[in-house]
């Protein structure tokens, strides 16, 4: 049965060369939104021994227009030592007609990076194809075999939006004598389902018909719906490197041992570093005296290196040539606080704009980024070492809320990194505004922003005055301004607050109506346009709470009287809550007003009583006051 089996999944790969793909033959409802169809993604991987894996790819897939040719791109990642054969591409036309093939020779060879990286074991061969029309069809395969056998990727349907799978099939076939342990994920939303069929030492798992996700507003990343299979062999190779998996503590004892103890080495230079710091006070201020001098020395370049581009620069290297990759970076750290007597853990995590946590229950090698953790009697620090202008102590939104593998000598334990409340990622906005007879206003303004808000505010620090002035006329487009220039700004590290102040002028502001003049309540704020939707089909996704609070003075031209202001106003729901008042006092009225916005997972039944919250938020921005001439 096995070998029937076998021969089944390699002679179905042999035949769909054979076959052609009319874009006729998609059915419609996987058109619907899909920038790319994959027709076929057919992965054989054999698991020969505990340091030889071969992988079989076949991957057929219709471009339907030009923002799909980014999602059916032909490379092959490698590593130095990888056998890569059997390459052969073929484009079709519309009608499934062949147009061109390609073998490996027309492949061009790069460094796997798209920073430049200088020494690197990652490697891509790539293919490059510009079609002259759409739709077309790229029919690629390949085999590739590597001794590294601690990464089997995940079996998803795809990872991007405007994708949609026809058929899609993972079939693994493990002659290694090793056990490998295999977890289903099924989609929370019942987007989709996996087919399994196990027999023993040969899996197979399929999907069917999968549609595209739109990119829609809010609409969660592809990993949050569509459901996964995860493999891990208990027993793994990693360039020449012998571990077991069966738990986290036994996974992080072979990391701790492998990539992270042989490069933990401090040398006399590095003690000398920390001696002329001459640290006192507290762990905390020790921790941010070193770090913030860490951030002074060093920038952030991608550098792969060693074990599989795992193993970090050592740390002698980075102190010398003042560059690292996050993995270099977070080492010397480690290296630099080791010599203060302070202990830290090199940590690993899913970087991204949604957070993704590693399973406590399915340990396997992952992850994209690396961090320092620094443990204290008054709660851990972290420490993100590939900025050289973030904050103490600060974590973007990129890594906040998720899961990390601490990496102890004793094995990995999982840490929750922060979560920030809404009050934590702020926005204070304080405007002093003059109103002109001539409709214009005149004004200046002081503005703050502390958690992820100040992630959003850090990239200003890299602009000079002319593009940061250019940079506030985009950010703020609902006024109109005839000049604005941006003063004072300020990198707090130490308590990872940006603030800056603001003069601007615009016209146009106010209208005339007779002898009197109206004019919005709130000048700056958000005009992104909420639709609402009457299919929706998926949940949506707050990835950050927030909250804003902003106090606007208005002066009235001399000769007016405040006429009318709106009623005082509170709006609350499960998202969040709104609040605006106006308080008059003789030629001067004030508008407070406060926004928070809470994040979640929420169904997609909530989604239009969503976007009505924020219709009314910005209704009421738009509240309006009415001021005559006495």
């Amino acid at each position: 049965m096995m070998k029937i089996v076998l021969l089944g999944a390699l002679s179905t790969a042999s035949l769909y060369f054979a076959q052609t793909y009319p874009v006729s033959a998609i059915p419609e409802n996987l058109k619907k939104n899909a920038d790319v169809v994959v027709r076929k993604d057919l992965t054989t991987v054999l698991i020969n021994k505990i340091d030889e894996i071969k992988y079989q790819y076949t991957n057929v897939t219709t471009v339907l227009n030009k923002d799909g040719d980014s999602k059916a791109a032909i490379y092959i990642p490698y590593k130095k030592g990888d056998n890569i054969s059997d390459v052969k591409v073929t484009i079709y036309d519309e009608a499934g007609k062949k147009v061109k093939s390609y073998s490996k020779s027309d492949f061009g060879d790069f460094a796997n990076n798209a920073n430049g990286t200088f020494y690197s074991d990652n490697r891509i061969l790539a293919l490059s194809y510009t079609s002259a029309f759409y739709p077309y069809t790229v029919d690629f395969s390949y085999q590739i075999t590597n001794e590294n056998t601690v990464f089997i990727p995940d079996f998803v349907p795809f990872s991007s939006t405007n994708v949609s799978l026809e058929e899609g099939q993972f079939n693994i076939i493990n002659k290694s004598g090793i056990e490998l342990k295999t977890k289903t994920y099924p989609s929370k939303y019942n987007y989709a389902s996996v087919i399994e069929n196990d027999n023993g030492n040969e899996k197979s798992y399929s999907y069917k018909n999968v549609p595209a996700i739109e990119d829609a507003f809010l609409i969660p990343q592809p990993v949050k719906i569509l459901p996964k299979v995860s493999f891990a062999l208990t027993k793994f190779n990693l360039a020449g490197k012998e571990g077991t998996l069966n738990s986290w503590t036994d996974f992080g004892s072979w990391y701790y041992k492998n990539l992270v103890e042989p490069v933990a080495v401090s040398t006399p230079a590095i003690k000398a570093e920390v001696a002329a710091l001459q640290l006192q006070g507290s762990t905390e201020e020790k921790v941010k005296k070193i770090y913030q001098y860490m951030q002074t020395k060093t920038r952030y370049i991608f550098v792969a290196l060693g074990i599989g581009g795992w193993l970090p620069m050592l740390p002698d290297e980075v102190q010398k040539k003042g560059y690292g990759d996050c993995k270099g970076l977070t080492n010397y750290m480690k290296v630099l606080l080791d010599e203060a007597g302070i202990p830290s853990y090199y940590s690993v995590i899913n970087s991204g704009f949604s957070p993704v946590s590693f399973d406590p229950d399915f340990p396997k090698m992952g992850g994209n980024h690396v961090i320092l953790m620094v443990p204290t009697d008054k709660g851990n620090i972290w420490l993100e070492n590939t900025s050289q202008q973030l904050a103490f102590n600060h974590l973007s939104f990129s890594t906040t809320d998720r899961n990390v593998l601490a990496v102890k000598k004793n094995g990995i334990e999982l840490i929750d990194t922060p979560v920030y409340s809404a009050d934590q990622n702020k926005e204070k906005q304080l405007l002093r505004v003059k109103i002109g007879e001539d409709n214009s206003i005149t004004g200046e303004g002081s503005f703050s922003y502390t958690g992820n808000q100040y992630d959003y505010n850090l990239g200003f620090i890299s602009l000079n005055p002319k593009e940061k002035n250019e940079a506030l006329k985009n950010r703020f487009n609902v006024l109109d301004f005839e000049k604005v220039e941006m003063k004072n700004y300020v990198n707090d590290r130490d308590k990872a607050v940006i603030t800056y102040d603001l003069d601007f002028k615009t016209n146009n502001y106010s209208k005339k109506a007779g002898n009197s003049l109206i004019f919005r309540a709130v000048p700056i704020f958000s005009d992104n346009i909420y639709k609402t939707e009457e299919n929706r089909n998926l949940p949506f996704e707050i990835r950050q709470s927030f909250e804003d609070e902003y106090e606007i003075g208005f002066t009235l031209p001399k000769g007016y009287k405040i006429d009318e202001v709106p009623e005082n106003i509170k709006i609350s729901s499960e998202f969040g809550y709104y609040q605006l008042n106006f308080v008059k006092n003789g030629e001067e009225v004030k508008v407070i007003r406060k926004i928070q916005v809470n994040k979640g997972m929420y169904p997609k039944e909530k989604y239009n009583e969503y976007i009505g919250f924020r219709k009314k938020t910005i209704n009421m921005d738009n509240s309006k006051i009415l001021i005559t001439k006495i």
